[in-house]
């Protein structure tokens, strides 16, 4: 009898989780709104490419490196022309991404990372849905930057792309500040995972190919592994 209703209470608690699968707030149901302090707040988050370069149906971004972060501060997305664009938001000039507003940006990210639906009903996106942080989700993330350089009188076009994950939630952090400041991220048996990053996050790969600044290749590598998936729970 215990046994038959353990199984019972398991089919029934897999109907309860499909059901509210199923009643997802999507992105293509227009009912999710940008957030207070975006640019576009109160106005409906839609499939496709907004104005940033944001696809969170598709989990990408392409476009401006300031535009990742413009809208969320409450600024406008950049047209490329400084002149017009300051004269209009004189704000953006004390932007911290604004300084880098020439470099092109093309991120992907799981649904572990940004989902594109609303599952716990609380009116936004969700992220990392069923963890209480990021830490163990096997949420991740890629960046790929490309810019020019100049070279004494030459322009160079310079790249660099990095993987980001959510680290293992039996991860071990060092002391030292490894490549990005934040410590360093070991197995527990000790095999580096890579560097923290961002407090929940390690990455697991970094390339530079610029010929400005001489960085060239690959800088950082996972001792565990540097393919995406590989940290999932």
């Amino acid at each position: 009898m215990k046994k038959g209703l353990s199984l019972l209470t398991l089919i029934l608690l897999a109907a309860v989780s499909l059901a509210a699968a199923n009643n997802c707030t999507t992105v293509q149901s227009g009912l999710l709104l940008y957030s207070a302090g975006h640019f576009l707040a109160g106005t409906p988050i839609s499939p496709g490419v907004n104005p940033y370069g944001y696809n969170y149906q598709a989990r990408s971004f392409s476009g401006s490196f300031f535009n990742a972060y413009a809208g969320t501060d409450g600024l406008p997305p950049y047209d490329g022309d400084d002149a017009i664009y300051l004269a209009a938001n004189p704000a953006a000039a004390g932007h911290w991404a604004w300084p880098y507003r020439g470099i092109d940006l093309a991120m992907k990210w799981n649904e572990a990372w940004l989902g594109n639906q609303d599952c716990d009903f609380d009116g936004k996106l969700d992220r990392h849905f069923g963890y209480a942080s990021y830490v163990g989700s096997g949420a991740w993330l890629t960046n790929h930057d490309s810019w020019t350089t100049m070279v004494g009188a030459k322009e160079f076009k310079a790249t660099d792309f990095i993987k980001i994950v959510a680290y293992p939630a039996d991860s071990v952090i060092s002391t030292p500040p490894g490549l990005f400041g934040e410590g360093t991220v070991y197995t527990p048996t000790g095999k580096v995972i890579g560097d923290r990053l961002w407090g929940e996050f390690v990455v697991i790969q970094y390339i530079v190919n610029d010929k400005g600044s001489g960085a060239r290749g690959v800088l950082l590598k996972s001792q565990v592994a540097a393919g995406l998936g590989k940290f999932q729970p």
